[in-house]
């Protein structure tokens, strides 16, 4: 089931998108050469804290960190550590989620590490382009459908590997809610409704589509071992623009 927020709950997850969009402003200075994960997640742990809100991710199913921090061929659930230094050349996920007062912002960014190469550049920016085109379609009285449909299109432009076995996902009094968001068609007519807070986020390979889980229990990377990337704001749904929560203007 589908829960549809309040103009309460709205306004509460408003000000946790607020605080998830101030880490990633922060990372954009941040992330460089030389530079560990463990440090970005301590970077974004002190954001989180100083702002009264809790660290969505940090102990959710045991997970040690404030961010996932994915680098290179992993897609997603990077666990930080102070042996991951950043190099250049090298492409990082930060996913992160705020709480406060009980309601949740989500948003995850991709960022080069100074010099990429010219495909990955490509791999970015195709992945920002189908997040947007996705969020076009949070419209009332579109479908899930439509949703997914957005990202396959972007992903087929660019000719990128889709990851298939992740994908957005409702979110508001806890992270992960109804409906899953998969990015591509499935032929789910579920329709979009006023007051649905949804996180949309497509993953993007260089490569082909697989994916394994570590023996971490966590990170996943790409079987081919090239690159991936990730993008993710959290929508609400509304009679007329679909509005980003997770940007601090509140608008794309």
């Amino acid at each position: 089931m589908i829960k549809k927020k309040s103009r309460d709950e709205i306004k509460l997850m408003k000000i946790a998108g607020d605080i998830v969009a101030q880490v990633h402003l922060a990372m954009k200075d941040a992330v460089k050469p030389g530079v560990t994960t463990a440090e970005l997640d301590e970077l974004a742990y002190d954001i989180i804290k100083k702002n009264k809100a809790i660290p969505t991710f940090k102990g959710y199913r045991g997970f040690p960190g404030t961010i996932c921090a994915s680098i290179n061929d992993e897609v997603v659930h990077g666990i930080p550590s102070d042996k991951r230094i950043l190099k250049d050349g090298d492409i990082i996920a930060v996913d992160v989620g705020a709480t406060f007062r009980g309601l949740v912002g989500d948003s995850a960014w991709t960022y080069a590490v100074g010099n990429v190469s010219d495909e990955c550049k490509l791999l970015l920016e195709g992945t920002e382009k189908a997040l947007f085109a996705a969020i076009d379609k949070m419209r009332a009285g579109n479908t899930l459908n439509d949703v997914g449909g957005a990202v396959e299109d972007v992903a087929k432009e660019y000719k990128f590997g889709i990851v298939r076995q992740y994908g957005g996902h409702g979110v508001g009094r806890n992270m992960h809610e109804d409906p899953f968001v998969f990015n591509y068609r499935t032929g789910d007519n579920t329709i979009l409704k006023p007051g649905m807070t949804i996180a949309i986020e497509p993953m993007l390979n260089l490569g082909g589509d697989a994916v394994y889980e570590h023996d971490d229990g966590w990170t996943v990377s790409t079987v081919d071992k090239r690159a991936s990337a990730h993008f993710e704001h959290t929508i609400l749904v509304t009679e007329d623009e679909p509005v980003i929560l997770t940007s601090l203007s509140g608008k794309q």
